[in-house]
């Protein structure tokens, strides 16, 4: 069973997901639906063994940030249990893997086979607050905000990077357009997204990162 988007959107409001998370689970979504759309008019191989968990599994894949930011849990483990006991345990799997991601299947990927929670996995890392960046800017975000001061955590978080990077060159073998061109294209295909994943009202980003954010960082990076 997946839910459907409007149903997403509920659970964003009985979960009390924070406007500013949820603008960036819309940007999310739209970023991985783009991928898959770019898949379908390139055209030959690549595909998404498990498409239907895309758009579904990037609105959700917050879902427990804004307890986990008062209760101080492992955001991407407890919205895992959350779908799970929701009875979406397909989406639970993306949500727990959208920090971290276990399988790092490069011979599959080669052959244009993906799977959903890799396409969260980078869209994810894509996108900072409500902006879709690169992924150097977002390290470079994110090694600010979590990695200063604590040379295992800066390594653990470059390493995953890394990872990611070699992701998304597997990714773009096979779309018609290039990962600089994402936002811009982001932009101008607002009339083709599926109802409900339009563009979010702009915002300011918030910024700053508290003692909560670092313990938070630690959990996920496993320290």
């Amino acid at each position: 069973m997946v839910p459907d988007i409007a149903e997403c959107f509920r659970l964003m409001e009985e979960y009390g997901m924070l406007p500013n998370i949820r603008r960036h689970s819309l940007v999310v979504a739209r970023v991985a639906w783009l991928l898959v759309e770019g898949f379908r008019e390139n055209g030959g191989p690549p595909l998404v063994l498990d498409q239907e968990l895309v758009v579904p599994g990037a609105l959700l894949h917050d879902i427990a940030k804004t307890p986990c930011l008062h209760s101080g849990c492992d955001h991407a483990r407890e919205g895992g249990e959350i779908c799970r006991s929701l009875g979406y345990p397909a989406i639970a799997g993306i949500v727990e893997e959208h920090v971290l991601l276990k399988d790092h299947d490069d011979e599959r990927r080669q052959q244009g086979v993906f799977m959903a929670r890799e396409i969260i996995y980078y869209a994810d890392k894509r996108v900072r607050h409500e902006e879709i960046v690169s992924l150097a800017d977002r390290l470079v975000y994110i090694l600010e905000r979590y990695g200063v001061g604590n040379p295992e955590m800066e390594r653990r978080i470059r390493e995953n990077f890394a990872r990611c990077v070699q992701l998304e060159y597997a990714l773009f073998r096979f779309l018609p357009f290039t990962p600089e061109q994402l936002s811009s294209l982001a932009v101008r295909h607002v009339a083709g997204y599926p109802a409900g994943l339009l563009p979010a009202e702009e915002a300011g980003a918030f910024v700053g990162g508290t003692k909560e954010d670092a313990e938070a960082a630690n959990r996920e990076y496993g320290l």
